[in-house]
């Protein structure tokens, strides 16, 4: 299988431009730090299997411009990075998607965003390894969405299912993505339930 390419998905970790429903209870600058230290913990696991050639390594990235990019990427010597650009979050999606089938062809995709404190290497290498026999692997999240989207290369145009009329943001996402999957004749494989970071509830455990 050719070397996966993952992207992260992520907002520049700025007051007022990342976490704005965490930002609501705790403020936009201490939402600004959570973001950052979530993008710091994603990054390094990400880096890390990079350096050991597991993967091929890709950040999308909201709310900057390509001088901060520049200066971001200088530390990040493992990874390319681009814009998100417009759109809600399906259209987004699958522009990363056609960018990493055109850059490397019969490579499989690995969507993430950086909600995840606890994020370890093995979630993507078993996500890798699971595209070695599955079209499609989805990691749930406890709110309903997915944490981890996962096509691998056997089709040649990239699929429309996942990204359109998705209701982003509600608790329906998961099961619609792996229904649609379904009704396209793909039988998921499914990585383990997680708990990612978007309300204020969500950080007892990971600030204890």
């Amino acid at each position: 299988m050719t070397k996966p390419v993952l992207v992260v998905m992520t907002r520049w970790p700025a007051s007022g431009r990342c976490k704005r429903r965490l930002a609501r209870t705790l403020g936009a600058a201490a939402a600004a730090r959570i973001q950052a230290r979530l993008i710091s913990h994603t990054l390094a696991v990400a880096q890390g299997l990079a350096r050991s050639g597991k993967l091929q390594l890709h950040i999308a990235i909201s709310g900057a411009g390509p001088m901060a990019w520049h200066r971001w990427l200088a530390s990040l010597p493992e990874a390319s990075i681009s814009a998100q650009g417009r759109g809600d979050l399906g259209n987004r999606m699958q522009r990363e998607v056609l960018r990493a089938r055109a850059l490397h062809p019969g490579a499989p995709v690995i969507l993430i965003g950086t909600d995840l404190p606890d994020l370890a290497p093995g979630d993507l290498i078993r996500a890798i390894d699971h595209l070695r026999a599955s079209s499609v692997v989805i990691g749930p999240s406890m709110d309903g969405g997915y944490w981890l989207l996962g096509l691998a290369a056997k089709e040649r145009e990239v699929p429309r299912w996942p990204f359109h009329s998705i209701p982003w943001g509600t608790d329906q996402v998961f099961r619609l993505t792996w229904d649609r999957a379904c009704e396209h004749g793909l039988t998921p494989a499914q990585l383990d339930t997680r708990n990612d970071i978007d309300q204020i509830e969500d950080l007892d455990t990971w600030l204890a």
